[in-house]
Parts: structure tokens; C-alpha cells; sequence
């Protein structure tokens, strides 16, 4: 570590006193540093963990009994130790052979700036774990991934990690890097609700896009059709095709038979589908074998597409962002959004963005110079009605409990809480909305025919952030669950 003129070097040197005497050899560095040229620092690193009572008082100990480390040039160091600390002297490394020539013990700028940080942030909130970091990325009992967060801010601010349960309790495990260079340990902060955390998609494999699997192979199918102009016939034809599939698990037989019968425009289609898109069908067809009558049972009503949704079904024309469905009772709106994310790629422990293009479906009528336009959330929002009183109350407005935050809409999706409790807000969850001769439990905007544009904006924006903020929170995991029915993940 050269000074500007590159004459001396400044290096972190490990000197050693009377063990107890270590504080008072740093006063002294520190009084005498001010009046003596190149030496920088002195650090004398404490154990947080260990405690020393005497009476009523409690006193930290050093971490190395009877050593402190200094930032300087070795001949202003030594000339001081001589002057001012005749009981200090610099440590030296053990010579290996007779004629080598003694070096005094030096501590690297990289390995001294990673021991402070983990000694000063993290030695006292921490457990060093066994296992390597990769083993704790998958979650055996559930047979799912771990959940992956970063820390936003404090201590741990930056650090990035996957959630997992000791005793019953969700610690963050993550991993710091070692004293020696390329070497890391693999830690855990025992309780995670103590953190500020952002939740990261699992690029390769997020609990998320594990549990939209089946509803996204059912609602591409549904799209294909609609697409098709099946319209009313689009339910019966899901029915029907994915029990064909069940019975012969081969999409190009499918497709050939569907040519043969004249489904022409729909053979097309289901041939021109990409090999994930024909993945998903076909693993829906093998649960579908495996649990007959399983697609029946889960989608009993087809009125409108989930609110977000990897695939349009219908095409969008070049230029244009929305299209538009005629269904018996309301006009679908198809919008294309494009949703920005934060992921971490566990095999190659790496972090990054991705813009996914994802469809927004939204529903709208028109009657007395009124437009209403509304989005399913049927499941999710049915959940949240089921609540009431102090639960409810809890729920959507609980702040702080023994001084930590409650899992409410209120603290970990503003936008939510807001829709439901703002009298003044222009999007409104509403509990049973009658559409045609069914109902749905939507988030609807009205407005004159006039301010439509701005409405149906507001809508999809509304929604979306919803969306985006159960998802990035490590809380409210049970609605992140009832969130797979409303936002299709990819």
C-alpha cells in the first residue's frame, strides 16, 4: 500500500503487549499518531460474545489476547514501539530455514477489511454453519427451493441469502468470505424477522413459477382456444383436449387428429407451440392421467383470465400493446406489460434484472355513461373476505407488536392496503361482481366514457404493483400463495 510519493509502504502489522494492556497500547498509538508521521491506525478488534462482570459493570475483552493491529510503514511503527511502548514489540513470522532472513508478521488490506466487517457486523449475530452454502438452497421436506431475499439495509445491508428453518425459527443463510482469499463461510442470522428484506426470483426454479405450473399449461390452452374463436365452446374444449392428451400423451397426434376433424386453425396452433409451452401441456396431461377429472374439478368456471399471464392467446398486432376479446357479457382487454425483476441464479451465485413481457386481462362494461373495468382475483380476494374483525383487522392494518412489525397488508403491500381502506381511492376491491350470470371477486375502477383510457391505465397499474409487492416480500407468504391464482408466474 504505497503512499503518494511510492516511497514507503503502509501495511497492517500485528503487534503484540502484555495481555490486558492491549487498550492501553492503543491509546497511546492513537495520542502519539497525530504527531508522528505514517502510522495511519490502530484497530484492536473486541469478542462481543465474551464478558468479564465485575460488581454492577460489564466490560468487553479483546478478541486476541494481548494483540493489536496497526496501519503504518514498519520504521515509523518500530521507532514509536521503541520510544513509547517498551513493553510492545512487532510479532515476526517463524523463519523456516536458518538463513532466512526475519519478516515481520503482516496482515493483507483485502483479508483485514473482510475480518473487520464480519468481526464488527457479524460476529455477535451469527452462527457459523457446517454444510456448504449450496446445500441450503432446496428445502427437502417440501421438496421445493428455499426462498432467496437480499438484506436492504443495517449491517448485513447487501447480503443476499436463502430463508431456511432451524428449530422451528426462519434464519437467512448466507455465506462471507474467509480470512484466507477464495475461502468463504457459510453463516446463519437466526431470525430473519429482525432483517429488512427484498425476496429475489429464483431464476431456476422459484416456488412461484413451480406453483403456477398447472395453471399456466390450462390457461395457455385457454388462450389457444379463445384465439381459435371457440368462445362459449372454449371450456367444453379444454375438457376435452386435455383428456385426449391424458389418454395418449403425444401432441402431434393431437394434432393430427385435429386436422383430420377440421380443427385446422387449432391444429396450427397447438404445432406451433414452443417445446416449454408443449412441456407444460404435456405435464398437465400426466397429472391429469395420473388424477382423472383433476382439471374438471379446478377450473369448474372459465368467465375471465387470470389477471397476469405468460401468453396473450390472441395476437397483438405490430405497434400495438392491447387487444381486445368479445366475450357474451363483457369486452376483454389483453394488455402487453413488461415486468422488471430482481433474480439470483443459485448455480452460479449470481444476481441480475429481467424485463418478463407478461398479459394483463381486464374485463370492461358499459351501461348508463358508465364504464367499469374490473380484473380476477377471485381466490385471492375470496380469502380476504373470509376475515373479519380484530383478524381483519390485524390483517390489512396491524403496524407493530413488542416493537416488531406485523405481517399486514399495511407494513408489506401499501398498494393493497390502500385499495382496501382509502375511501378515496378510485380502484376498490369488490366481493361477489356479477358478470353475465356469474360472479367474481375483482379489483374494479369505474369512469365516464370520457376518462376511459385513464381508468383502464390506472387499473392495470394498480394491480400490478400489488402484485410485485407480495411477491418481493419475505412476509405475507400464505398470500403469496393465494397470489399464483392472480399473477400466472413464468
Amino acid at each position: 500500500m504505497p503512499d503518494k510519493l511510492n516511497t514507503v509502504d503502509y501495511q497492517w502489522f500485528l503487534v503484540r503487549t502484555k495481555p490486558g494492556h492491549e487498550q492501553d497500547l492503543c491509546t497511546r498509538i492513537e495520542r502519539g499518531k497525530g504527531k508522528i508521521r505514517n502510522i495511519l491506525e490502530v484497530y484492536c478488534p473486541t469478542n462481543t460474545k465474551v464478558y468479564v462482570r465485575r460488581g454492577d459493570n460489564e466490560r468487553r475483552l479483546p478478541l486476541f489476547d494481548g494483540y493489536v493491529f496497526v496501519l503504518a510503514t514498519q520504521g515509523a511503527l518500530v521507532d514509536f514501539l521503541r520510544d513509547n511502548c517498551p513493553d510492545a514489540y512487532l510479532r515476526y513470522n517463524r523463519k523456516r530455514t536458518p538463513d532466512e532472513k526475519a519478516t515481520a508478521c503482516t496482515i493483507p488490506e483485502a483479508q483485514m477489511r473482510a475480518f473487520r466487517d464480519y468481526n464488527e457486523n457479524y460476529a455477535d449475530k451469527v452462527i457459523v454453519l457446517e454444510r456448504p452454502y449450496s446445500d441450503y438452497a432446496f428445502n427437502t421436506k417440501t421438496d421445493e427451493p428455499n426462498e432467496i431475499v437480499r438484506v436492504i439495509d443495517g449491517p448485513l445491508a447487501g447480503q443476499e441469502g436463502y430463508i431456511c428453518r432451524f428449530h422451528k425459527k426462519r434464519g437467512l443463510v448466507f455465506h462471507v468470505q474467509g480470512m484466507i482469499p477464495g475461502s468463504w463461510l457459510t453463516v446463519t442470522y437466526p431470525n430473519v424477522s429482525d432483517l429488512h428484506v427484498a425476496r429475489l426470483h429464483n431464476a431456476e426454479g422459484d416456488r412461484l413459477s413451480i406453483g403456477t405450473e398447472k395453471g399456466r399449461a390450462v390457461d395457455l390452452l385457454v388462450g389457444i382456444l379463445q384465439g381459435c374463436g371457440y368462445g362459449e365452446r372454449t371450456q367444453a374444449m379444454l375438457y376435452e383436449l386435455t383428456e385426449r392428451l391424458a389418454a395418449d400423451l403425444s401432441l402431434a397426434a393431437l394434432c393430427r387428429e385435429l386436422d383430420k376433424q377440421g380443427e385446422k386453425t387449432l391444429s396450427r396452433r397447438l404445432s406451433g407451440l414452443t417445446a416449454g409451452e408443449a412441456g407444460l401441456l404435456t405435464n398437465l396431461a400426466r397429472y391429469e392421467h395420473d388424477a382423472p377429472g383433476y382439471v374438471k374439478e379446478n377450473w369448474p368456471r372459465l368467465v375471465l383470465r387470470p389477471f397476469l399471464t405468460p401468453t396473450s392467446g390472441i395476437a397483438i398486432e405490430k405497434g400495438k400493446d392491447e387487444v381486445e376479446l368479445q366475450h357474451k357479457d363483457f369486452t376483454e382487454i389483453i394488455r402487453k406489460v413488461n415486468i422488471t425483476e430482481e433474480v439470483y441464479y443459485p448455480s452460479r451465485q449470481e444476481d441480475g434484472k429481467v424485463t418478463t413481457a407478461y398479459y394483463a386481462h381486464i374485463g370492461m362494461t358499459e351501461g348508463n355513461g358508465i364504464v367499469t373495468f374490473f380484473a380476477n382475483w377471485d381466490d385471492f380476494l375470496r380469502e380476504y373476505f373470509l376475515t373479519a374483525g380484530k383478524a381483519n383487522e390485524k390483517l390489512v392494518s396491524g403496524e407493530q407488536q413488542k416493537e416488531k412489525l406485523i405481517e399486514s397488508f399495511r407494513n408489506y403491500a401499501p398498494t393493497l392496503y390502500k385499495v382496501l381502506t382509502d375511501t378515496d381511492s378510485a380502484v376498490k376491491a369488490v366481493q361477489d361482481f356479477k358478470v353475465g350470470e356469474d360472479t367474481l371477486n375483482v379489483m374494479a375502477v369505474k369512469s365516464s366514457a370520457q376518462e376511459k383510457d385513464a381508468a383502464k391505465d390506472r387499473l392495470v397499474n394498480t394491480c400490478v404493483r400489488i402484485c410485485k409487492e407480495i411477491n418481493t416480500t419475505n412476509h405475507l407468504a400464505v398470500w403469496r400463495r393465494y397470489l399464483r391464482t392472480v399473477w400466472l408466474h413464468n
